[in-house]
C-alpha cells in the first residue's frame, strides 16, 4: 500500500485551515489544482462530516471527510474512485506552530486500476516533493486572500 507523509507550514491559523479543508461552497475547485467544477459534487454534509465527490478529467473520488476541530485533524476516506480503492485516504493533523500552522499531511493509496497501480507505484518516490509544492502554492494562495 504506497503510502507518503510531508509536513507544510503555514502563517495561517489552525482554524482557518481546518476552514480551508472543509468549505465544500462552490469556490471549493478554484482552490484545490486537482478539482474542477465538472468532477466536484457533494452528496451530503453533517457538522463534522461531508460526503463528497471531487477530481478532474484525470481521476476522481468519492470520499467521506470527518474532522475534529479541537483535535485539529480532517481525515478522508475513499469510497469509490476509478483510480484508487478503499483502504485509500489522506489524513491531516494541524498543529499551531510560529505563529502558524505545521500541516501533517498523509497520504495512502490502494491502486484500483491500470492507472490507479501505476501512480500508487511513484508516491513513494515523488509523492513528497511533488505534493509538498501543491500544498504550499494551496496555502500560499490562501494566505493572500
Amino acid at each position: 500500500m504506497p503510502s507518503t507523509q510531508f509536513t507544510v507550514h503555514t502563517s495561517l491559523s489552525p482554524s482557518d485551515v481546518m476552514t480551508m479543508f472543509t468549505d465544500f461552497g462552490p469556490d471549493r475547485a478554484s482552490r484545490w489544482p486537482n478539482v474542477d467544477e465538472a468532477h466536484f459534487t457533494v452528496h451530503d454534509q453533517g457538522p463534522n462530516w461531508a460526503q463528497v465527490t471531487e477530481g478532474n478529467s484525470l481521476g476522481w473520488e468519492r470520499e467521506r471527510y470527518s474532522w475534529d476541530a479541537t483535535a485539529g485533524t480532517v481525515t478522508i476516506d475513499t469510497l469509490d474512485s476509478n483510480l484508487w480503492a478503499p483502504g485509500s485516504g489522506w489524513r491531516y493533523q494541524l498543529t499551531a506552530a510560529d505563529g502558524g500552522t505545521d500541516v501533517r499531511v498523509t497520504l495512502t493509496r490502494v491502486g484500483k486500476s491500470f492507472r490507479g497501480k501505476l501512480v500508487g507505484a511513484l508516491i513513494p518516490l515523488v509523492g513528497a516533493r511533488t505534493l509538498r509544492k501543491q500544498f504550499q502554492s494551496v496555502l500560499r494562495k490562501a494566505e493572500a486572500a
